[in-house]
């Protein structure tokens, strides 16, 4: 008997309502896929486990009624909550796939830009990404913030003029870092890279320190192409990427 097949007969035995199936498999395809799953497809599990399949209509809103799924990012598809994520995999921890890779995609910056760079920047622009793809967008505002200030201090460092930037307890803060830049231009940076720096430091800064605010997806949408071509122009400033 396979994992999927075990927590069925789990479910069975304990007399489960048909849409515990559902949201069960939501859980299961991802931990097993890492990704949303479509009406469609949560039928499909039901086959496959030879149980009768769910009424599309029914289907749709009893998930929505349900408080352990969310929405995906694409229409009709679903995503299990944290607080239930946690719950089946304490429940039914032998059917989780141990991967402590980040999932990640194109989002925000695209693997190839850092791929075989450094492994800090590499991890953290798959946090980036990460974080975007499942709507944690407070916490990828801050993530792209703290690599934009990386990759800053990496740009002086390069050009071995970090001391424009330090004072007797380390590096000053990154809005100093910000307007020196802007308007000293110590190392080549597109206008359009020099314009849209300060924005990507509010962003950061509004997610990490305002207490009433919460990043919103339009607003990481807002700056997330300028923002790559930053990085991507910081990338070379550094010497990271040559």
């Amino acid at each position: 008997m396979n994992n999927l097949n075990k927590i069925v007969q789990h479910l069975i035995e304990s007399k489960a309502a048909k849409i515990q199936f559902a949201t069960a498999f939501v859980w299961y395809n991802y931990i097993i896929n890492e990704s949303e799953i479509s009406l469609k497809d949560i039928n499909e599990y039901f086959t496959k486990c030879s149980l009768p399949k769910y009424n599309q209509t029914f289907l749709k809103r009893d998930l929505r009624a349900s408080k352990n799924v969310t929405k995906g990012t694409k229409t009709d598809t679903y995503v299990p909550v944290r607080k239930y994520i946690d719950s089946m995999n304490d429940l039914y921890s032998f059917a989780i796939k141990i991967n402590e890779e980040i999932q990640t995609d194109d989002s925000i910056i695209p693997d190839i830009l850092t791929k075989s760079t450094r492994g800090y920047i590499e991890n953290l622009a798959k946090q980036i990404n990460a974080s975007y793809n499942y709507h944690i967008y407070d916490g990828c505002a801050i993530l792209m913030r703290r690599l934009l200030e990386i990759l800053l201090i990496h740009s002086y460092e390069s050009h071995q003029i970090e001391n424009l930037i330090t004072e007797n307890d380390g590096y000053k803060n990154l809005s100093y870092i910000i307007n020196y830049t802007c308007s000293n231009k110590p190392f080549t940076l597109s206008k359009d890279a020099i314009e849209t720096l300060d924005s990507f430091r509010i962003i950061g800064n509004f997610s990490a320190h305002r207490i009433q605010y919460n990043a919103k997806r339009k607003d990481i949408e807002n700056i997330k192409l300028h923002y790559r071509m930053a990085i991507e122009e910081l990338l070379y400033a550094s010497k990271i990427k040559r």
